[in-house]
This record gives C-alpha cells, structure tokens and sequence, in this order.
C-alpha cells in the first residue's frame, strides 16, 4: 500500500500488515491457478463547492467537465504519458436530451506510443486563440496525411430552418413564413437567431473508411451526392460528426465495399475538435490517430480527439470518466495483483485531490457521508475465458451464499441509501421467494457445464434470479449484466459486479474493502462454501441495522478469514464502524450509561404516482441504544416516554435495541400524518420510583430551530452541528410515565415511534 497522506485512518504498522495480506492472497490465487483481476469505479464530488446540484443530483455542470479533463491529464502523466486522451459519449438517460460525455485514455500494453505529445491533445481545459480559417487548412492537411484526395473535403452548415438557439442550446426552426412577424419580439427572436452567421461552414467533413485491402493504401474516400446544394448537419448540441445526415447520404451513395462513415472537424468553445469515425481493427484506429496527432504538429495547433472509442483489443488497456448523478465516476481498469491495485487507488484520490475533488461530503446536520455515487467493484480474469467465475461457477455461488449469511458485507461498506428499492438490494430483500430459486439454479449450475458453455449457463440460470424488485440486472447486489449477457452490448466480458460499495472517504480504507473481498475470492477459490442460505426475515433489519450486530457479524467472518490464512484485525474496519454509523452522544446516571450510535435505516423509494422520476422517503432514522452497567430488574431506558426494548448482548449489564422515528417532514413520505418526533428526549428510569435517573435531548437539526441553508463548508462547522445537537438535560429525577405495551412481535430490537402496538 503506497505511503497516504496524513489523514489516514491507520497507522504505518496497519498499512504494512494490510499490504502483507494482500501479498499472501495474491501467492494463493497464483498457487491454485486463478488468475482474478480487481476493478473498481471511485466517484468523487467537489471539496468546496459543497451546495452545488451537479455535486448532489444533477448529472452535468460547468465544473465537472472542467474537473474530468483535468483528472484525465494528471492521471495520464502519472500512468501511461504517451496515451490518447479522447472525449466521447457515454450514456443517455430517459429524459435527457443528449447522451453524457465520457473521457477515455488509451494506450497499448507493449509500450507502444498511442499519442506522443501531450501538449498537442487541448482535452486538459486549455484553450488556443485558433482561427477559423485554420480549421479548413487543418482537414485539408489531415486527408493529405492520410494519402486521399483532398478535395473530398467539404464544408458542413447548419440547416438555415432548423438551428440552435445560442441561449437555450435547443434546436430551433427558423422559418420567416411560419412567423408572426408583425410581433416586435417574434422580428427579435428571428434575428438573434440568423446572427449566428450561417454563411459560414460549422466545420469540415471527410468521408472516410479503411480499405479492406491494403492495396494501394490503407484508406478510402469518396464525393457524397449531396440531396442539397450544402452538407446540412442534422439539429442538435452533439459534436459535429454526430449529426451527419448518414441516412439520406447512404442511398445516394451506396456503392460495394464502400462505408458511410466520415471524420470531422470543428472549432467549438476555443478548441479545434478532430471527430474520429468507428473503425473495426485496432490498427486503422491507431493509424489515424497518429495522422491526427502528426497534422496537429504539422498545424502547429492542439486538437481534442474526440468520437468512437477504438474496438476492442487485447493490446490496449484504458479507463473513462464519466459524469453521473451528483458525482464524477472513474472508472478504472482492472488490476492483476494487490499492488498494482494499491499504486492505482491511492494515486487516484491524491491526483483527485489535487484538483480540488474529495471522497467524502457532509449531510446538513454535520455528520460525514460517502459521495453518494459508490464505488462497485468488478472482478474478472485476464480474458473473458480466464475469468474465475466461468472457469469455477461454484466460486459465484459461494460468494452469493456467503454473502446472503453474513449481512454486514452488504450493509457496512453501502451509502445511506440501502434496503429492497436501494441501487443495490440484497436477494432475500422484498423477494421471499428469491432463495427458494436460487437454492435450485445452484444444484444445476455446474451439472454438464463445460469450460466453453460455463459463461452461458451461468447467464441462463442466474440471469434472472440476480435482480431487483422490477427485474433489473444492473441494480442487484451481484450483478452478472458483463458477465455473459449477449443482449446487453459489453456484456461477453467474464466479470461480476459487486454493487453494495459505497466511496471510502479515504484510500486506506478502499484497500481494505478491496483485500476482504478479494481474500474471501481466494479463499472459496480454494475450498467453496456449502452452508445453506439463511432465512432471516424481519429479523435482517431490525437487527442489523444496528452497528452492535454489524460488528459481530464482521468478526465472524474476519475469523473465517483467519481459519484460511489470512489475518484480518477488526481495527482495519473500525473506521468504517465510526463512519457509517458515528456515536450521537453518550449519557449517564444512576451508575447506568447510555450510547447513542447513528444506525442504518432503509431508504423506500415511493410509488409512481405522476409519472415523473420517483422519489425516496428519507424522512426516518434510526438510532442505536447500548447501556453500560444495566440492571433490567431496577432499570429501563425510556424514549419520548416510551421504554426502549433493550436486549442482552451477553456482556453483563449491556444491553442493546434500535430506535426508528420521524426526522423531519416531507409530503410525500409513508404515512404523511405522523409528525415528527425529534427532538428525542432519552431517559434511564428507575423501575422501582418510575424516576429518571439521567437524561438526554437529541436533535436532528438546529436544537434553536434556525434551518440550515447549506452544507458545512468545513471539519469544524461539521463537528459543530453534531455537538449542538445532542445535550445533556437537567430533567433528573422528574417522573416517567412509562406505559405497558406488547413487543413488536416482526421487530423485537426495534422501539418504532410511528407503531402502537394493540
């Protein structure tokens, strides 16, 4: 593990035994012959401007775009500096009017250059004073590079009657007879949108293909029969070789062995972009980019490659950043041992940080949260083929299993938003029936599966088992959508997605998240698990929504992991304790002490009632209640008057139980009308006099009532919210009114303030 920095939640001793496991789980892969690559997918959000939406919800924003190329650049000169850096199209979400961009960085495994001058690819935010005529000389010299008939260059236009409006980046039709032109604003409007000058070409376009034969030269163009008089682009935001009119072009111009494909160039937002078309086989793709780079130098100008990324090769390794919800993703390429995975993670969040990007963001009552956007790991093989889980189904069926038995695996490394609608719902989550299933896809899993056909019968029996509630793939805990999926693009590529991880704050602890998953691989690798599913209920959140039962599931498996070699300490995984579920105050009296932890507490998305993008309902919370030095004969633990339901742990005199209430108001939550219950009010009660023997107020906000208008902008506004809202009260020895009431039959930890029992 490489040296972090200061704010590391582990000592140099810690950091040194972790990277020693990690060097014993990599010797047992390679000793039992399985060859496992790591992947993981950071995201990250600004550290100063907490507030902004497209560091909460939205997906696009003015910095984020800024920030990816940035990261891109540094990112490059620390990992592969003569890499093509290249600005594509990643998805495109309903709603959404344009697929989001994606950055990517390519480069060949042997060493080879991809791109060899850095400071000829402008895709790093800088900006060059460029001229417009240099955009036809630049294409001019580019089809001379690549040894085709300049004069197949041909100007592009926007389409005078359907052109974009510079102020709302929508298309727009522009027809004067169709308008009112009597208005004086309708005559505003059309002139605004006729001064963008459309006389003048919006770039230039060559129609290019390779050659099937590289015969006479490697690449092909030809004139395009245009139906008009101009090359009209198709309206729209897009890169110019997005909106070629390729279908009214294909008929004019079919021709045997003739591809309608064609590379663009444009000058857009002070950057000279050069469009890269798709080719089939690496090696056209890396000819024309080195073209591209030779006329860039040749121009003396820089260019932002941009278009199709190239096909698929084992000969190229690259990642992407992508924007999402809220968050920058990066989605990095697969390590093949532990410290290749260790440089990569921590050299990440340093280059991150640099530019003013972090890990973690603060709630608005202060206490620290993940990004919101998860950090998924996938595991896979060197090929499709090598991948373990083809070469070994019982290793997917082991880590399932094992999984659904210790729930900590699923709930402690997860965001705040977990349960049965989450992004990533456990199996035994809203789906009683799913084990059942499961249990009879696993006795036919490896019968008659040969190495050629595993990755398909593993699609076949899992594929629609290892999904959510709606039956999607992609939001399942394991999710099998790249491993063997042929109806979903990508999706041949051996790997197992594990979705439940949310972004660690801190490098140090992405590691350790990362060795217990792969060191659980390798140890099922050796010796698969054959204990049954267990069916836990109700009991799965009322119990291990509490960080006492968390820790105890934790140290069961951290003992499995010991039993097989590999000496894991609870102390890797106290930060992770202290950050998901941090102490909310601590009370005393009559020689009893009472803890309050934060606990876990499902988020349920609600129904699709209008149509519209469906909210979820985080209007509740949850606190755990630990006592200290308890007698239940002459003690209780009441809250907002009612007592807690307080179970032994097995350590004399502590006792434990969950407490579930209304945090603020939202309209649209579960059961509108019950009102809010904070400030909670706790109390130890002495049975006997039904006196309170020590007190405490918690609230969720301001206990002053003034509402926050943002984040904390800083660690002490943070630590201060906290402290003020959890006090001490003077209230000992008033009289508690605790009335009888029947436990909670489907949750015997849980005091839930919205249920009166009988």
């Amino acid at each position: 593990m490489a040296a972090p920095d200061s704010g590391s939640p582990y000592t140099a001793a810690i950091r040194a035994t972790i990277d020693r496991v990690g060097a014993a789980v990599d010797a047992d892969l390679g000793a039992h012959g399985a060859s496992l690559t790591h992947g993981c997918e950071p995201t990250f959000v600004s550290a100063t401007d907490r507030d902004a939406a497209e560091w909460n919800r939205a997906a696009l924003g003015p910095q984020k775009r800024a920030a990816g190329e940035a990261l891109l650049s540094r990112l490059r000169a620390r990992w592969a500096p003569q890499a093509l850096m290249l600005s594509g199209q990643g998805k495109q979400y309903p709603g959404e009017p344009l697929p989001r961009w994606a950055l990517g960085l390519f480069w060949r495994t042997d060493g080879t250059p991809v791109w060899n001058d850095a400071g000829l690819n402008a895709l790093d935010g800088q900006r060059q004073v460029v001229e417009a005529d240099a955009v036809a000389r630049y294409a001019t010299a580019l089809a001379i590079a690549l040894g085709v008939d300049a004069g197949r260059v041909v100007p592009a236009f926007e389409d005078p009657w359907h052109v974009i409006d510079l102020e709302s980046r929508l298309p727009v039709d522009v027809d004067p007879h169709a308008a009112d032109l009597g208005a004086a604003a309708e005559r505003a409007r059309l002139a605004r949108l006729l001064r963008q000058d459309l006389a003048a070409p919006a770039g230039y376009v060559l129609p290019l293909w390779a050659a099937r034969s590289p015969a006479g030269g490697r690449w092909r163009t030809r004139e395009w029969a245009l139906r008009r008089e101009r090359l009209y682009l198709l309206p729209g935001d897009s890169a110019l070789g997005y909106r070629l009119p390729l279908d009214s072009l294909a008929g004019a111009n079919a021709s045997e062995g003739e591809e309608n494909t064609a590379l663009a160039v444009e000058l857009r937002q002070g950057r000279l972009h050069v469009f890269v078309p798709p080719l089939a086989h690496l090696d056209d793709y890396l000819a024309l980019v080195a073209a591209i780079e030779r006329t860039a130098e040749q121009c003396a100008v820089a260019v932002v490659p941009e278009g199709f990324e190239p096909p698929r090769d084992e000969r190229l390794e690259y990642f992407r950043i992508t924007p999402d919800p809220g968050v920058l993703e990066v989605n990095l390429h697969p390590a093949a041992s532990w410290p290749e995975l260790a440089e990569r993670v921590t050299t990440l969040y340093e280059e991150a940080r640099q530019i003013g990007l972090t890990a973690e963001k603060y709630l608005f009552d202060g206490r620290r949260a993940g990004t919101g956007g998860g950090c998924h790991i996938t595991l896979g093989g060197p090929s499709p083929q090598q991948s373990p889980f083809v070469r070994r189904p019982d290793l997917l069926a082991s880590l399932i299993t094992y999984w659904q038995n210790h729930p900590v695996l699923s709930y402690l490394f997860a965001g705040l938003f977990i349960g049965p609608t989450s992004q990533a719902p456990r199996i035994d989550e809203a789906r009683e029936d799913a084990l059942y299933e499961l249990e009879i896809a696993f006795q036919h899993l490896a019968r008659g599966a040969s190495e050629t056909g595993a990755a398909r019968r593993i699609d076949a029996l899992l594929g629609h088992l290892l999904v959510d509630v709606t039956g999607n793939p992609h939001r399942s805990e394991f999710c099998i959508d790249k491993l063997h999926s042929t109806t979903n693009p990508g999706g041949c590529q051996g790997l197992l997605e594990l979705r439940a991880f949310e972004m660690a704050p801190h490098p140090d602890m992405n590691l350790a998240e990362a060795l217990l998953v792969r060191a659980l691989a390798a140890m099922f690798w050796r010796e698969p698990y054959r204990d049954g599913f267990a069916r836990w209920g109700t009991t799965l959140h009322d119990r291990f929504m509490l960080p006492h039962f968390l820790a105890l599931d934790l140290d069961a498996v951290l003992a499995d992991l010991k039993r097989a070699g590999y000496p894991f300490e609870r102390a890797w995984f106290e930060p992770f304790i202290e950050f998901r579920c941090p102490p909310a105050g601590a009370f005393a009296g009559g020689g009893v002490r009472v803890a309050l932890r934060h606990a876990l507490e499902p988020w349920p998305v609600m129904g699709d009632k209008d149509g519209a993008s469906r909210p979820v309902d985080s209007s509740l919370e949850r606190l755990e209640v630990k006592t200290a030095g308890m007698d239940p004969a002459r003690h209780a633990v009441a809250c907002n008057g009612r007592r807690v339901p307080l179970k032994p742990t097995g350590t004399p005199g502590e006792f434990v139980a969950g407490v579930r209430f209304r945090a603020w108001h939202y309209e649209g939550a579960r059961h509108p009308g019950i009102a809010v219950h904070a400030p909670l009010t706790f109390d130890i009660v002495e049975t006997a006099s039904g006196r309170s023997l020590g007190a405490c107020e918690y609230h969720v906000m301001d206990p002053a009532g003034t509402p926050y208008d943002q984040r904390p902008q800083s660690v002490a506004e943070a630590a201060a919210r906290r402290a003020v809202r959890f006090a001490i009260s003077d209230a000992a020895g008033r009289r508690i009114e605790m009335a009888g009431e029947p436990a909670n039959p489907l949750f015997a930890l849980t005091l839930d303030l919205r249920y009166r029992p009988g």
